[in-house]
């Protein structure tokens, strides 16, 4: 019979003292399957998925210890539920319904037992607030940090799937929520962190700035929205999630449609926090939310027919219009002056 391992409550555990299989079960052993497309999820070779007739949306992504994050100031349990929400982000952007999860991370040995089951805690949360299942993944060792790779796996009828390729001239512009707050966020915590390595002693000032930082540790992904699209028989046109850089993910949008688009400066939805904070650090509210990134807001196109109910729905904002490709990316500002749009988003290489 198998021994069962338990940690000592008081003292970090290493995790060689349960080896891969261990950790994976010691991980797993809670959890509990609510989508009925699961049909065997961890502990097999292989999870196995039902499609019901639907089609099957995947997407990986990658969260690098020292390029995506940093521990100095992001709690493990926020790492672990943006590692997935920013995954499930893709999913809706295709207008599909996100079912499954797998999870991989390769840790080194400066991780204890108990903060990978802090991490699991944020993955965990994910899955419930969004009723996906983590149906599998895998472990292994690193020489340094910590690496975490989160595939995604979603469904939706084959009509129903959403591109970035199907804006055409005259469709209307839109995004969910506000842009800029998770880079200002950013801001203020490399802020803090640059003080506090500088001054141990002092405490971060953080208080002023929870709505900027909740938006970079701990994103939400817009399902509300694609729940509406249903509920009211609206189909965008393309849709990209706000994760480069408003500017740099209309471009993809362009580029994959062959079209060109221009945004109303004026109609660019910045929160009121951001944009005394942009202008606390010297910066223009309205470039950090063209080109900051990690919003995780949905930006999509709609035919001229369906503006009205979109009008309706709630914390969606028109900012502009598709245009001909020779018209180029163009930003209208509220002085009156037209300025060529360039991305200027998150550079991965």
């Amino acid at each position: 019979m198998e021994e069962q391992f338990s940690p000592q409550a008081d003292k970090p555990t290493e995790i060689s003292q349960l080896g891969e299989f261990g950790l994976i079960r010691h991980l797993t052993k809670d959890l509990k399957t609510v989508q009925k497309s699961t049909l065997k999820g961890v502990g097999d070779d292989a999870a196995v998925i039902e499609n019901f007739g639907e089609t099957t949306v995947i997407s990986t992504d990658l969260l690098v210890e020292g390029i995506h994050f940093d521990l100095m100031y992001t709690p493990l349990k926020h790492l672990g539920y943006k590692a997935v929400v920013v995954n499930l982000s893709d999913i809706f952007a295709m207008n599909a319904v996100p079912r499954q999860i797998t999870v991989s991370i390769a840790i080194s040995s400066k991780y204890t037992l108990q903060a990978v089951e802090e991490l699991y805690e944020g993955i965990r949360l994910a899955c419930n607030m969004y009723h996906v299942d983590l149906v599998g993944g895998d472990t292994t060792s690193s020489p340094k940090g910590m690496t975490i790779s989160v595939t995604a796996i979603g469904q939706a009828k084959k009509e129903n799937l959403v591109y970035r390729s199907g804006a055409k001239p005259g469709d209307i512009l839109c995004v969910t929520g506000d842009l800029g707050a998770a880079y200002l966020g950013l801001q203020v915590l490399e802020r803090e962190k640059q003080i506090y390595l500088q001054h141990p002693g002092i405490q971060p000032e953080l208080d002023k700035s929870q709505y900027l930082i909740e938006r970079q540790l701990k994103p939400e992904a817009q399902k509300e929205a694609i729940e509406y699209f249903d509920r009211y028989q609206i189909k965008p046109t393309s849709m990209i999630d706000v994760s480069d850089g408003l500017a740099s993910d209309l471009k993809h949008i362009c580029s994959a449609s062959g079209v060109g688009a221009f945004i109303e400066e004026g109609k660019v939805p910045i929160h009121p926090d951001a944009e005394m904070t942009a202008i606390n650090f010297r910066l223009d509210p309205i470039t950090c939310a063209l080109h900051g990134g990690e919003d995780y807001e949905l930006l999509f196109t709609i035919d001229e027919k369906d503006i009205e109910k979109i009008r309706y729905m709630p914390d969606v904002f028109i900012i502009g219009e598709i245009t001909e490709a020779n018209d180029g990316l163009k930003l209208h500002t509220t002085g009156g002056n037209i300025h060529e749009l360039t991305g200027q988003g998150w550079q991965h290489f």
